[in-house]
C-alpha cells in the first residue's frame, strides 16, 4: 500500500508542477550572513522555483518569506522557523545586536510575519520559533508529510506540490 501512495504522490508531483517549475526544500538550515540568503533568494525569485520549508530555518534564512512570493511557499508539520535580531562580533569577540540591520531584517518580513513578531516583544537576541498551526494559517500547508502514510488519497493545497518525502529529498537545496 506505502507503494502506492509513493507512486501517486510522484504522479501528482509529476503533474502538478511543471518541467521549468523546480522545487527547493528548506530543512535544518540555521541561518548566516544575511547578505548572502538576500543574494541567494533574489536568485530564487527569478528562477520561480516553489519553496517547501520541510524544517528549521532560522536566522537568515527566513527572509525567504519576504524574498519569495507568498503563492510559492508551503510549509510541511516539521516546518519550524526561528527569528531573532541581527548582531555582529564586538571588540570582545561576543555577539552585539546590530539595530540597523536588525530593523531591515523585519522590514523584510510579510506583514502577518512582523504583527506575530511584535506580539512576541519584536526581534531581540532571544530566538522566538513560529511553527505548527500557527505557521500553517498563514501559509499553505505542503502535505508531503501526510502522503507518505495515509493510506488513503493525498489531499493537495491549491497550487501546492504533492511530493513524497523522497522525491523532496531528491530536490533538496539549502
Amino acid at each position: 500500500m506505502k507503494f502506492w501512495t509513493g507512486l501517486l504522490a510522484v504522479v501528482l508531483f509529476l503533474s502538478g508542477v511543471g518541467a521549468s517549475q523546480a522545487v527547493v526544500r528548506i530543512a535544518d538550515d540555521r541561518g548566516g550572513r544575511i547578505g548572502t540568503y538576500v543574494d541567494k533568494y533574489q536568485g530564487l525569485r527569478s528562477s520561480g522555483e516553489y519553496v517547501i520549508i520541510d524544517g528549521l530555518c532560522a536566522s537568515a534564512c527566513t527572509i525567504v518569506l519576504g524574498a519569495i512570493p507568498h503563492d510559492k511557499i508551503c510549509v510541511t508539520s516539521h516546518a519550524n522557523l526561528g527569528f531573532h535580531a541581527a548582531w555582529d562580533f564586538g571588540a570582545n569577540g561576543r555577539a552585539v545586536t546590530n539595530p540597523e540591520a536588525t530593523q531591515m531584517l523585519y522590514s523584510m518580513y510579510p506583514s502577518p510575519i512582523r504583527r506575530w513578531i511584535s506580539q512576541r516583544g519584536g526581534l531581540t537576541p532571544r530566538m522566538i520559533f513560529l511553527k505548527g498551526r500557527e505557521l500553517q494559517a498563514m501559509y499553505k500547508p505542503c502535505y508531503m508529510d501526510a502522503q507518505a502514510s495515509s493510506p488513503s488519497a493525498p489531499q493537495v493545497a491549491p497550487n501546492a506540490p504533492a511530493i513524497s518525502p523522497a522525491a523532496a529529498k531528491a530536490s533538496a537545496s539549502h
